[in-house]
């Protein structure tokens, strides 16, 4: 996998690490139990900080994206479920996106439609 990090934009960087290894996961360019690169890796491939990496790592790990072990690394979780915080969270972000496609004059049935197409693009093993 390949990470691309924008350092002109006003999203941080580990958010935007973070976004990607989720992306990653979800593609099935990252599979169920493969591990990641160090944090030391991760941070020389990306030129970023290390504290940065490890930042997205803790995220991802209280997000139950990934497990980490202090001997062996960071791996991707086996199992990722759908709690209900992270329901809630879906649907706040889902509902901002709506409120900002209708402000825009998309409608519907193409907002719909996109998020069809993005999520058609995930790998189904994953899900």
């Amino acid at each position: 996998m390949v990470i691309e990090l924008d350092f002109a934009s006003d999203t941080p960087i580990y958010v935007q690490l973070r976004n990607q290894i989720v992306k990653g996961i979800g593609k099935g360019e990252l599979k169920a139990g493969e591990k990641l690169p160090t944090v030391r890796q991760l941070a020389s491939d990306a030129g970023v900080n290390t504290m940065t990496v490890n930042k997205t790592y803790q995220i991802l790990k209280a997000e139950g994206f990934i497990k980490t072990d202090r001997r062996l690394g960071a791996f991707v979780a086996e199992n990722i479920n759908m709690d209900i915080e992270f329901r809630e969270k879906l649907e706040s972000e889902l509902e901002l996106l709506s409120a900002e496609a209708s402000i825009t004059g998309m409608d519907k049935e193409e907002f719909l439609k996109m998020c069809e197409n993005i999520y058609s693009k995930m790998n189904p093993c994953t899900m």
